[in-house]
């Protein structure tokens, strides 16, 4: 069986706000939360978040619906196979 490579990037604004004792970091677009003790942490454990999220919606065949549902749109760009 053959295996392919699935890569899918999204550009959404993400905030970070100081909130003691750490940061809070939110996704608006996808109604996404998470927080650290840093504000690199507060990025890093957001973009897990959204990782695990955009993963969860494709392997449950949701991700396109919940973009629309979002408000994003997709843009194709064809990068060739390694």
């Amino acid at each position: 069986m053959a295996r392919y490579r699935v890569e899918i990037k999204i550009k959404v604004p993400i905030l970070v706000e100081k909130d003691e004792p750490g940061y809070i970091s939110r996704c608006p677009p996808l109604d996404i939360c998470s927080q650290g003790k840093t504000k690199k942490q507060a990025k890093e454990n957001l973009t897990e978040a959204m990782q695990l999220f955009i993963e969860s919606c494709f392997e449950r065949g949701t991700l396109d619906s919940v973009l629309k549902d979002c408000g994003l749109v997709p843009s194709i760009s064809p990068t060739p196979l390694r």
